[in-house]
């Protein structure tokens, strides 16, 4: 049984990996990878009169430990994270539903390519902090149609949007999902220290690929014919309600971890008060309106263009995280990476970076916190340099290949983009910041 659960592991991501030649979407594969993972960890137990107990509450706590783990303590843990992405989700596109992110994209008129660059990827960066990076990306890239006619020039632009989105999350407790666990599982639960150590090597690795690009990357942008005005929305939203809302979602996100600190209670439901009054305060907002005006700006409607079936696959590939922990493979893993690195924190981190272009970096990150505890003490403990160093590693690492991060994937989606292209003109690019920021936080930290 041991053999047969990494097998289907070990299959059920290559189904992942492969979604598109195989047109099976990843959160189908995830969710029967996480599921028959648990069943065969639950045949593995046999006819254990302790079976039902050890799978609801962990085989620790059985045997007389107060470490609780089991299915019951993995549901809670994934639940925290996938209510907090469900919330957020929801704030940024009722946000984008009154076209609040307008406020800032219509106020860019530079043709110069590489000026272009620049502003695109800076606000990428700061834009992921804020909100995430797979959601930044989209709202990157639509404005990039606007203002970019020709599509290979378009994709370099996209390219570089997604090594800022991922670095940009990296420091951000809300602005990639792989720091979020990490946050609300405790191993980072200091946000102002997070912010602090990270924000400069993730924006190294920004501005390595950046000044490399800018050498070769010359010339003027040709904006599309039928360029839309700024009175184009066809949404009843005025300039004054779009900036409001802007700045009423961008501070309902930011009070996220501001209220945990002070409450100490769950991430999730920071998010969800922040959305309850965001709903609240725009259901009166709009209140005088006819049905058909509000209809498009209401919560309800909004609540149906949420990716429900990437929350799926965040479920489905957690829970297969967790069987595996379970099983206790994920702690011979650690005893592994500890031996062959002689448990130098730098080189594992470096290591799980570069698989997480490879292999999704939700999984190896869950994999992480269960491959190695929080210690009291030391790089191990809360805050602590390798859980430090994972966020930025996991984070920019899946920059390398256009698959390796939610934020690639959502690149080559929209844009159509090939996976040779991206290897062939942005994976070195990518690669050479990744190494120029881990470098810089080894220098700032060891």
């Amino acid at each position: 049984m041991a053999i047969l659960i990494i097998v289907v592991f070990v299959l059920g991501y290559a189904a992942i990996a492969l979604e598109h030649p195989l047109k099976i979407d990843k959160a189908a594969s995830a969710l029967i990878t996480g599921m028959v993972c648990w069943a065969i960890y639950v045949f593995s137990l046999g006819g254990n009169p302790e079976a039902y107990e050890i799978i609801e509450y962990g085989r620790a706590f059985v045997e007389g430990d107060h470490h609780v783990g089991g299915l019951y303590h993995h549901l809670f843990d994934i639940a925290n994270i996938l209510f907090f992405l469900m919330g957020a989700m929801t704030i940024v596109e009722l946000v984008d539903a009154h076209e609040g992110f307008a406020v800032i994209t219509d106020r860019i008129k530079t043709k110069d390519k590489t000026k272009l660059l620049w502003i695109i990827c800076i606000l990428t960066f700061f834009f992921s902090a804020a909100l995430d990076n797979l959601t930044t990306t989209i709202v990157m890239i639509s404005l990039l149609r606007k203002l970019v006619e020709d599509k290979k020039t378009r994709w370099m632009f996209v390219g570089m949007v997604v090594i800022a989105a991922n670095a940009g999350g990296a420091w951000s407790p809300i602005g990639d999902v792989t720091t979020t666990m990490l946050w609300i599982k405790k191993q980072l639960p200091d946000v102002p220290n997070i912010i602090m150590d990270l924000i400069i090597p993730s924006l190294v690795a920004v501005l390595v690929p950046l000044i490399i690009l800018s050498f070769t990357f010359k010339g003027t942008v040709e904006r599309p014919l039928k360029q839309e005005s700024a009175d184009h929305y066809l949404n009843p939203t005025t300039p004054n309600e779009r900036l409001f809302v802007f700045i009423l979602g961008l501070a309902g996100l930011v009070f996220v971890p501001i209220f945990k600190t002070v409450t100490h209670l769950p991430p999730f439901m920071g998010m969800m008060l922040s959305l309850g009054v965001i709903w609240a305060v725009t259901e009166i907002m709009h209140k005088g309106k006819s049905k058909s005006e509000k209809q498009p700006l209401s919560v309800i409607t909004v609540l149906q263009k949420i990716d429900v079936a990437s929350v799926l696959f965040f479920l489905g590939i957690l829970m297969a995280v967790a069987a595996l922990q379970e099983f206790g493979h994920l702690r011979t893993a650690a005893e592994a990476l500890d031996s062959v690195f002689d448990k130098n924190i730098f080189s594992i981190n470096i290591v799980i970076g570069l698989l997480s272009a490879i292999v999704d970096n939700v999984p190896l990150v869950a994999a992480a916190q269960g491959m190695y505890d929080i210690a009291p003490t030391g790089d191990f403990a809360a805050n602590g340099h390798f859980w430090e160093f994972l966020a930025y590693c996991a984070g920019t690492g899946g920059s390398a290949l256009i698959i390796g991060s939610a934020a690639g994937v959502a690149a080559m989606g929209l844009e159509k983009i090939d996976f040779g292209w991206y290897l062939k003109k942005i994976s070195l690019l990518a690669i050479a910041g990744y190494f120029a920021g881990a470098a810089t936080y080894y220098l700032m930290f060891s």
